[in-house]
């Protein structure tokens, strides 16, 4: 009886393999490697057959890396997918921030020049209330830099209905604490007044602050004061004013009217706004800082600001995001900014694409039909709100073959069926699901 092991293919046989020349380029031959001996550990296990070793190693190397994923959800903002998908010229951006870049250069003097200059007067120009702009690594550093800066010792004002987890299990007043700040908190979880927030303030405080729940809502008994009549008390006391507006909508959005914009707020009083650029904004993860010339200098040149400081690819990407937005909102076309263009899809066109590809798949011989669906920002923003939308709904059992699939398609399952909403999907991208969900029937 012949010993399996012997019909097992020796390593440098495999590595030898022409379809092994790509992988070995792109990933080093170390990692191919442990590819190839762990195929061959199941091989000996018979667990695959030994003349599958080198298709089984391929196939664990194929999923090297992060991988595509179709959205398909209907949530705009999908945290667990990265949030915003950048604009095409964003990606640009990027390829030629990755070599060499004048990042900290002024090319007219030979001299250095202040770090992400042009991305900051781009920042500056989309929020003219602002009187100066800085960005970190994300809208918690925003937050960690000025409780250190402005509180460190000192205390925060904060109302009760704002202490919020703001994902993973990260908690808000834990990472204000972490500075060595204290927290004074007011009012009760459903109900803060603007007197509540004169009687605490005291020799102690450092600074106010004002978050914006996004992630949730409070319902029936409720009051809060809003940002002017913050300011006011801020204002009297010589106090600044934090507003945490989370999402990083820049001005009014009509289809989200309930989720606050940092120009407003800015014009209503806040000193310093924060947000995340990789929400609403639809740019690459950071956090903005908006606000106040002298407190954003302050922050600036604070010591922990250097170890918060986003990188070239950053600044090179939220400046490309910031014109595709200002584009996009100045025309009103479609195409250049996918979180705007996905917010304002209309309806009745999402329908019509939702009914053809249907019908295309159950031409296909795989039953699938149109269905009205309700789509949502996501990302922790403007919670509550649905956008009406279309899906294609197909059978339950395909979400893991999609999900499996390369790219993976990732739909929602609802009421037993697998819902692939559209609103998420550029158009073009239609094709290519319809090859995804027979490619996943096969």
């Amino acid at each position: 009886m012949t010993d399996i092991r012997r019909l097992i293919p020796r390593t440098d046989a495999v590595l030898a393999d022409p379809d092994f020349t790509a992988p070995l380029t792109k990933l080093g031959r170390a990692r191919v490697k442990a590819a190839v001996n762990e195929a061959q550990r199941l091989a000996r296990e018979g667990v695959i057959a030994p003349g599958d070793v080198p298709a089984t190693a391929l196939a664990a190397l194929s999923w090297a890396g992060p991988r595509r994923v179709v959205n398909a959800t209907g949530v705009l903002l999908h945290t667990n997918l990265g949030r915003a998908p950048l604009p095409a010229a964003a990606v640009e951006a990027l390829a030629v921030a990755a070599g060499a870049t004048d990042v900290e250069l002024d090319l007219a003097t030979g001299r250095r020049g202040r770090r992400g200059r042009t991305a900051l007067a781009a920042l500056a120009a989309a929020v003219p209330a602002a009187g100066g702009v800085h960005l970190v690594n994300n809208n918690a550093a925003a937050l960690v830099l000025a409780a250190t800066a402005f509180a460190g010792g000192r205390e925060i004002v904060i109302s009760r209905g704002e202490m919020v987890e703001i994902g993973d299990g990260f908690r808000l007043p834990d990472l204000l604490v972490s500075t060595g700040a204290r927290l004074r908190e007011v009012g009760t979880t459903n109900r803060t007044s603007v007197d509540d927030y004169a009687a605490a303030i005291g020799p102690d405080t450092g600074f106010v602050l004002k978050v914006h729940p996004s992630n949730y809502r409070i319902e029936g008994f409720t009051g809060t004061p809003g940002i002017a009549e913050l300011a006011g008390v801020c204002r009297e006391a010589g106090l600044p004013l934090v507003a945490d507006a989370g999402s990083g909508l820049l001005r009014p959005e009509p289809l989200l009217p309930g989720e606050p914009d940092a120009a407003t707020w800015l014009k209503e009083g806040a000193d310093l706004v924060t947000a995340s650029g990789d929400k609403l904004l639809g740019g690459p993860q950071c956090g903005l800082i908006l606000g106040r010339a002298d407190l954003v200098e302050r922050l600036r040149r604070h010591p922990l600001a250097r170890a918060l400081r986003v990188d070239k690819l950053t600044l090179a990407a939220l400046e490309a995001t910031l014109a595709a937005l200002a584009a996009s909102t100045a025309t009103s076309a479609t195409g250049g900014h996918p979180v705007t263009d996905a917010l304002h899809a209309d309806p009745v066109r999402l329908r019509r694409r939702a009914r053809a590809l249907a019908a295309r798949l159950t031409d296909a011989g795989i039953p699938a039909h149109a269905v009205d669906s309700e789509a949502t920002a996501g990302g922790g923003s403007a919670p509550g709100v649905t956008l009406a939308s279309a899906a294609v709904a197909l059978d339950a059992a395909l979400a893991g073959p999609l999900r499996e699939g390369d790219p993976a398609v990732l739909g929602r399952v609802e009421h037993g069926r697998c819902l692939l909403d559209l609103r998420t999907v550029a158009e073009p991208g239609d094709d290519e699901l319809f090859a995804a969900v027979v490619a996943a029937c096969g």
